[in-house]
């Protein structure tokens, strides 16, 4: 007993050590739910992939060429933002009344530094305003009209028609998409980078028919989205309302960073065990200050990839999935 104990121990150290030695991390989400269909799916499941594939390398990158945590994460976000398969930017769903209404949030692990803004109709990058209001103001959360006038003011790139958010699944398939947003798609975004800083971000769409100025957890700090150097970056996806009261984000952090548990034993408690796929139907991807990442889902899937390399080591090692099956692309 005594001689497993010591072999155990000998692995988990190191395990920590391998995991000290990664130069950078960058793990994405596009969203969790029901994804059967999807990985079945030949032609679906490789457009996907492909997808998740294209944000890991726009990050990685930047990564290698020593760029910082927050440029990584704005990069990927813009570019799943301008991707239709998902539900950000201009894949949003739309609300009961037909429109659109985006949230995003970034966090930056080295200062706690947050911006996070809800509901606009007219900023064609909502990561972007999150960053500004992390950036420019004094503030962290701004909503609606005032983050929009907010975002003029900076001189972000906006658009003339809400309708811009729109795609031929939002306005012709409008069943179709019911279905759809049953993945809950929130794209997310966490990295290590070299300097061992920790950002993570956050946008979304919503929920499909919200009401009344519904918000969900992506642009609530420490529900959504949260990062400190001290421990973790999180990005979450999924059923809004229950992470919030949950504040699964800190809530990772604080397990890690007090309970002392591994990133994993902390993500997979929270996920399967104090949310269900009931009561917290979604995931979360999450990389801690050593380089180790986590990626629990408590649905039929989630979209998500992970792209690490280790010093002294040119390659990179990377992997995208769906369901259960871990792929990597071009291989």
């Amino acid at each position: 007993m005594i001689r497993q104990m010591i072999v155990l121990a000998a692995v988990m150290l190191s395990s920590l050590a391998f995991a000290q030695e990664r130069e950078y991390v960058i793990v994405v989400h596009g969203g969790a739910g029901a994804m059967t269909g999807v990985e079945a799916d030949p032609v679906r499941s490789a457009r996907y992939y492909a997808a998740l594939d294209s944000a890991l390398m726009i990050g990685d990158k930047i990564l290698s060429e020593g760029g910082e945590g927050t440029e990584a994460v704005l990069a990927v976000i813009h570019y799943f933002e301008n991707n239709p398969l998902f539900n950000a930017g201009v894949g949003a769903t739309c609300t009961a009344e037909g429109t659109f209404e985006l949230d995003a949030a970034i966090m930056r692990g080295e200062d706690l530094s947050a911006g996070a803004v809800a509901g606009l109709k007219l900023v064609k990058h909502p990561i972007d305003a999150a960053y500004a209001v992390m950036t420019k103001s004094e503030h962290v959360m701004l909503s609606g009209a005032g983050a929009e006038a907010f975002a003029r003011e900076q001189g972000l790139d906006m658009v003339e028609d809400n309708s811009y958010f729109a795609t031929p699944k939002t306005m012709k398939w409008i069943e179709e998409l019911k279905r759809e947003s049953k993945k809950n798609g929130t794209v997310g975004c966490v990295v290590l980078d070299k300097r061992g800083n920790l950002t993570a971000g956050t946008s979304t769409g919503g929920m499909f028919k919200k009401r009344w100025g519904r918000i969900g957890d992506a642009p609530v700090i420490g529900a959504g989205t949260y990062a400190d150097n001290n421990s973790c970056a999180v990005s979450c996806t999924g059923h809004g309302e229950y992470f919030i009261r949950h504040a699964v984000a800190f809530n990772l952090c604080a397990r890690y960073k007090y309970l002392r548990e591994s990133l994993e034993q902390a993500a997979d408690h929270i996920i399967h065990t104090e949310l269900n796929t009931n009561a917290g139907n979604g995931g979360l991807i999450a990389v801690d200050k050593n380089g180790n990442f986590a990626m629990p889902y408590n649905s039929g899937g989630m979209f998500r990839g992970f792209l690490y390399k280790e010093k002294g080591n040119p390659e990179v090692k990377k992997g995208c999935g769906i369901g259960t099956k871990i792929v990597v692309v071009g291989e």
